[in-house]
């Protein structure tokens, strides 16, 4: 084969240096051609982290076996010869700004599992890259620049759990200085002033949130071919909202920029929430951040309680697994029930009806209703199987409203119906049974009771003390008030207003540890209606105008865009496949029941939507049996566009 020159750039020489010619065949394979130039560069140093990247067709060369012909190269190729890890900012969930060594020639999936793997961060398939959103920056602000905590030295990992030193990871043991950045990153951070929150990027609508989803990276594709460059800031968040396996034993960093994460949603008004629920989430905050300045490593266990929780996650597994006895068969015969006087609401468009009281009676996973108690042994107006049902809340302790909000799958999307309960001990229980019901659980599972006991206590830290005015007085002075609620409420009170509210209910928290103020922050969180809610601007296959598609761990909800109204909802469990036609950019899915929707992505690109739905699969397939093993192939098969297949 007649031979011919290629011109290669090496990175490493500078940008000034001329590019490096060798004599190549088209037989040559990649690794010969790397071969050539690292000997005719002359320059003595380890090459083992770069490879070739091919600018014009935006691609790495990591074959090494494939010759030249089989990659399409010829003389006019302008390949560069750079490292494949290099320096990236990274902005976290807390606000801190690492600067660190990441892999920028692997899929984006790849380079989040090494950056948590250096973090100490489990679960890293629950999180991702987006490009930040930048803030308007006024000019007196030029001077400000943001602090960066220097990690490229620190070396990247090989193992999956790494070893810990003092209750940090080995590698960040080495100097005071990785040990000050891991414990900032471990224990949460004091609120920054009223002021700098202020000046933070708030979304103002649900297209402003949609633009903002519209900003994650391709999971599939590398870093490069994403036209992200050295240097360049990124944010790592939390990306699919199901997280499996939380353990503070091991998950301090993980818990903490969870918190955080939740935190900033709650503060921006990047999620809804009530005035109750705002204070409450102000005195958890004022809670945790006085624990986090007193208690320097509390998230800790003692052996015998971590031996004695395997024992009894092993003696579930063995209970949930065993084989039904007669004895479970004949408790099943004879499951309890819940019978109670409770009103319903059915919301229609145009309606004006009020709730009306029926008898209800509870039994398996289904409600039943009649117009009295003495009607009950007859037929009932309507019997409604809750399985796989939602039940959110719909609280307000002040006004005595107790309801529960239940969304009930149906063939053209879901149904809503309100229940209202008379008080908590009743809302309580059925907002219990509901909960478990949605799951396919009776009230004969064991979870029943400690379900009502988490909703009762929920229900009393929102509730004020009005023996608890003149206690911790002290508290008042050292309280930021402005600083633990968003800025809706800053504005709509004063601190003086808001301060003994916040101590308030702040006296239904005093007693909890730090992991158990945390876990509560998230659990609150969690129970809010838009919690996990992805947005995306779509065109719906037949319309003339643009909707809004919601992006839930367990559903897609179609929302009118002029007045925000949820018009259909559609679960995952109830969706037989879902397509992507990636020449004309348009996602088809089909629903049981013949139910077929179509529509192409206005804000974001239909990838991400396709990753969306594929990523919160996956995470449905996570077991606690082979929790420690994570099937990448799984998940690339899932959320890859056309080029994984």
């Amino acid at each position: 084969m007649a031979a011919w020159d290629l011109s290669v750039a090496v990175e490493d020489l500078g940008a000034d240096a001329p590019p490096i010619t060798v004599s190549v065949t088209s037989d040559l394979h990649i690794g010969g051609v790397i071969l050539k130039l690292v000997e005719k560069s002359q320059v003595k140093r380890d090459w083992s982290d770069h490879a070739l990247w091919w600018e014009q067709k935006q691609q790495w060369l990591l074959r090494t076996a494939w010759t030249l012909e089989k990659c399409g190269i010829q003389a006019d190729a302008g390949l560069i010869f750079m490292p494949q890890h290099k320096p990236l900012r990274l902005g976290l969930p807390n606000g801190l700004n690492l600067r660190l060594r990441v892999c920028f020639s692997g899929p984006v999936f790849r380079t989040v599992l090494g950056i948590c793997k250096m973090l100490n961060i489990r679960r890293p398939e629950e999180l991702s890259l987006l490009r930040p959103v930048e803030e308007k920056k006024k000019k007196k602000d030029k001077d400000l620049s943001e602090e960066l905590y220097d990690l490229t030295e620190v070396p990247l990992t090989s193992v999956s759990r790494p070893c810990l030193y003092n209750g940090m990871p080995a590698h960040f043991a080495d100097s005071p200085k990785t040990e000050k950045v891991y414990k900032m990153l471990s224990v949460s951070q004091p609120a920054p002033p009223p002021e700098a929150i202020a000046k933070l990027y708030r979304p103002a609508s649900v297209v402003d949130k949609a633009h903002i989803h519209s900003r994650w990276l391709d999971s599939s594709r590398s870093l490069m071919q994403q036209g992200v460059q050295e240097n360049d800031r990124l944010w790592l968040r939390f990306k699919y909202y199901c997280f499996h396996d939380l353990e503070p034993k091991y998950d301090a960093v993980r818990l903490t920029q969870m918190y955080e994460q939740a935190r900033w949603a709650v503060l921006l008004e990047d999620i809804d929430c009530t005035e109750e629920e705002m204070l409450l989430f102000g005195a958890l905050q004022y809670h945790i951040n006085k624990l986090s300045l007193s208690e320097p490593q509390t998230m800790t266990s003692s052996p015998a309680m971590d031996d004695l929780d395997s024992a009894l996650q092993c003696l579930e597994v063995k209970l949930d697994g065993a084989d039904s006895s007669p004895q479970d068969m004949l408790e099943n015969l004879t499951a309890p029930e819940l019978n109670d006087y409770l009103k319903i609401f059915r919301p229609k468009r145009l309606t004006l009806k009020g709730y009306k009281q029926y008898w209800f009676k509870f039994k398996d996973a289904s409600i039943s209703y009649y117009k009295s108690r003495e009607e009950s042994l007859g037929e009932p107006i309507q019997q409604i199987n809750l399985k796989g049902c939602e039940a959110a809340p719909d609280v307000n302790i002040v006004g005595q409203k107790f309801c529960i909000k239940l969304l009930i799958p149906a063939p053209e999307g879901m149904n809503e119906v309100y229940l209202r309960c008379e008080n908590e001990e009743q809302y309580s229980r059925w907002m219990a049974a509901c909960r478990l019901a949605s799951k396919g659980k009776s009230l004969a599972d064991s979870s029943f009771q400690s379900e009502v006991q988490s909703i009762r206590s929920f229900l009393a830290m929102q509730q004020t003390n009005p023996n608890t005015h003149n206690t911790h007085t002290d508290d008042s002075t050292s309280i930021n008030t402005h600083s633990l609620v968003s800025p809706r409420y800053s504005k709509k009170y004063k601190a003086k207003q808001l301060t003994p509210r916040i101590l308030e209910a702040y006296q239904n928290v005093a007693q909890l540890s730090l992991t158990d103020a945390l876990l509560r922050f998230l659990q609150i969180w969690q129970a809010l209606p838009d919690f996990g809610i992805s947005f995306v601007v779509v065109r719906f296959k037949g319309s003339r105008k643009d909707e809004v598609l919601g992006i839930a761990p367990n559903r897609l909800i179609r929302i009118d865009l002029g007045v925000g109204e949820v018009v259909k909802t559609w679960r995952y469990n109830n969706m037989r496949q879902w397509n992507v036609n990636w020449d004309i950019r348009q996602v088809a899915i089909e629903f049981d029941g013949n139910v077929n929707i179509a529509f192409s992505c206005v804000t974001a690109d239909c990838k991400i939507v396709h990753e969306f739905i594929g990523g919160y699969i996956f995470m449905s397939t996570r077991s606690r049996e082979q929790s420690n093993t994570l099937n990448e192939e799984l998940f690339h098969k899932l959320t890859g566009g056309h080029e994984a297949l």
